[in-house]
């Protein structure tokens, strides 16, 4: 039997709120079956909050934001908000007839699997947090874990987070090389027993590896992992131009302003 094909998607460094809206359209492509199933690597123009989709802008200090030249943007998925800096980001939009569970648990565990693998190959132990935990009222994602987090041991390593359109998939999540804690405790209004726990509580690639990897070493990780766990093709692609206008048309409804 011939291996399913995925397409693959690379691009550079694109503003936050374009970023939310490219994932969005590539979701309701694969729902309605005009796109094929994608995994898109991603980095962001400048950091970037991106806020949970029902997340109240009260969570993030806007007016900080504006200080440090960040942008803000709303995501088409759930859960709280998180500071893009340093990383790669991924999404993966995909449906039950590509061989995705339905359901939140058995959908995250699956494509974790892939995530964890590549964190492996970059010689980190990652697994699948095994106990949720979380700062009470804190709006900022990395103060929390739950079981579709990846950690290494207590220290969360990244999160990821899912929207369902019919029978298709949008989850997408970071690879985080390195962190700025000051801003991230600036920007989400973290007391000071909160941003220690941010820093003690969290672990990133530069933190448990000696050769920091470079965005491109990360995503060559997590090109194999993909492939292997999910035993596909990876067929390198891009947007359609109708992928690229819809994505242009959505982009306003996602960003928000710092002003």
């Amino acid at each position: 039997m011939p291996r399913p094909v995925w397409r693959l998607i690379v691009d550079g460094p694109v503003d936050g709120a374009l970023n939310m809206a490219i994932d969005r359209t590539l979701l309701a492509g694969r729902a309605d079956g005009t796109a094929p199933p994608t995994l898109r690597l991603y980095r962001w123009r400048r950091p970037t909050v991106t806020l949970g989709r029902f997340q109240p802008e009260s969570q993030v200090d806007l007016a900080a934001c504006g200080r440090r030249g960040f942008d803000v943007a709303r995501r088409p998925t759930g859960g709280r908000g998180v500071l893009h800096d340093d990383e790669l980001t991924y999404g993966v939009t995909a449906a039950v007839e590509d061989g995705v569970p339905r359901g939140v648990t058995p959908s995250y565990r699956h494509l974790c699997a892939a995530l964890a693998r590549a964190y492996q190959l970059l010689g980190v132990a990652a697994e699948l947090t095994a106990r949720p935990r979380g700062e009470r009222g804190a709006g900022a994602c990395y103060l929390h874990a739950t079981t579709a987090d990846l950690s290494l041991g207590a220290a969360k390593l990244s999160g990821s987070a899912q929207v369902w359109k019919d029978d298709a998939v949008l989850q997408h999540g970071s690879f985080v090389i390195s962190r700025d804690a000051v801003a991230e405790s600036e920007v989400f209004r973290l007391g000071a027993s909160q941003a220690v726990a941010l820093r003690e509580g969290t672990a990133t690639l530069a933190d448990v590896l000696d050769a920091i990897p470079s965005p491109e070493e990360v995503a060559d990780a997590v090109r194999t992992s993909f492939a292997e766990v999910l035993g596909i093709d990876l067929e390198p692609g891009w947007l359609t131009e109708e992928e690229a206008r819809r994505a242009a048309s959505l982009e306003p409804e996602h960003a928000i302003s710092t002003l």
